[in-house]
Formats: C-alpha cells, sequence, structure tokens
C-alpha cells in the first residue's frame, strides 16, 4: 500500500461524506423561523440565555471515561491474539492496565469521580 492508496482513500472518503451531506440537504425538508433556532429543553421555554456555564467537574468525568472506553480499544486486540503473543505481552499489558489503574487512582485522590 503506497502513498497514492492512501491519498486516494483520503479523496474517497471526503468525497462519500461530502456527497452524504449535499444529498440529505437536498432531500430532507426544512423550515427556518425563530423557533427552530431556539434552545430545546424539555418543552419548556427557556427563561435566559443558552450559554450556561458548566462545572468543569463534569468535563474531567468525561475524559476520565474516554480513557478507560479507550482502554478497552486496546484490550479486545490483546485477548483475542494472546496465545499467539506469549507471556511477553502479558507482561506489558499488566504495565499497561497498571498505569492505567495509578491514573484511576489520581482521579480519585483529586476528587473528578464525585459528582456534585
Amino acid at each position: 500500500m503506497g502513498i497514492g492508496s492512501l491519498i486516494l482513500l483520503a479523496i474517497c472518503g471526503a468525497v462519500f461524506c461530502g456527497m452524504g451531506i449535499l444529498i440529505s440537504r437536498w432531500i430532507a425538508p426544512s423550515s427556518k423561523n425563530s423557533q427552530k433556532l431556539e434552545a430545546y429543553e424539555c418543552g419548556v421555554p427557556t427563561e435566559s440565555g443558552s450559554w450556561v456555564q458548566y462545572n468543569v467537574g463534569y468535563y474531567l468525568f468525561a475524559l476520565i471515561f474516554l480513557v478507560f472506553d479507550v482502554e478497552i480499544v486496546f484490550l479486545f486486540p490483546w485477548a483475542v491474539v494472546l496465545r499467539e503473543v506469549g507471556l511477553i505481552a502479558f507482561i506489558e499489558i499488566l504495565i499497561f492496565v497498571f498505569i492505567l489503574f495509578l491514573g484511576l487512582l489520581y482521579a480519585w485522590k483529586k476528587g473528578a469521580l464525585k459528582w456534585e
């Protein structure tokens, strides 16, 4: 697989995404009015602006979730080929999980897992 194949793949991906967006704009019904531009909050009319500051703890919680979600992306293929890769790969994955566990302990100590 050369550089030409990668460029062709990128071009095809961009064309595929662009065509999907254009076709949806042509086919989907649309109406533009002021009510559609308002923030939707469960059918209740908004009382203030839609720009609200959130506690940074929510973002930290989401980032911790992403770290452990991405961990599964690495653990699943490793588990599938565990018998072929041997003991060294098992030790490496133990080190990987230990580092993630240290990250979890750090987040717990800093209070990032408290939902308040």
